[in-house]
């Protein structure tokens, strides 16, 4: 077995891919207008994985994230049953401070220097791990509380 992709429904297309292109970082490696079933499907990649993703056959490409969007509206809620997308980064606490000034809450901070989680503009978690050891703790994560659920 090989794991290929997660797929989340969003419910508005612009605002998904502003937080996951231009605040996580993400490329969209694939887009799929379906006029008949009235949806978008939208393939994201992690920048580090792109090199691997060429080397696989272009419907089955991995590891990716599949953001689906239905033309029409649908009432998805906040359910939890859905765990949470995992991301390795090179720099914890940057990539932290990057989201908060793309104006995305840091759920749980790293204030291990290890971990931390985010939300998507549609209630996804995503968790953000750094990549070999823990970074020591540092300030302003230390001391920030978590916020919300994630």
């Amino acid at each position: 077995m090989r794991y290929l992709h997660t797929m989340l429904r969003v419910r508005n297309l612009d605002v998904a891919l502003k937080f996951y292109q231009d605040a996580l970082g993400l490329k969209e490696v694939r887009r799929i207008d379906n006029e008949k079933g009235r949806f978008t499907l939208v393939f994201l990649c992690a920048p580090d994985d792109l090199e691997a993703l060429k080397k696989q056959p272009p419907t089955r490409g991995a590891p990716l994230v599949e953001l689906t969007y239905n033309w029409d509206e649908e009432k998805y809620g906040e359910d939890r049953f859905f765990g949470h997308l995992a991301y390795e980064v090179d720099d914890i606490y940057a990539t932290c401070e990057k989201l908060q000034k793309a104006g995305v809450t840091i759920n749980r901070p790293p204030r291990d220097g290890n971990m931390a989680f985010v939300r998507s503009p549609d209630l996804h978690s995503i968790e953000l791990l750094q990549k070999g050891e823990p970074k020591a703790p540092a300030e302003p994560w230390v001391s920030m509380p978590n916020t919300g659920h994630w």
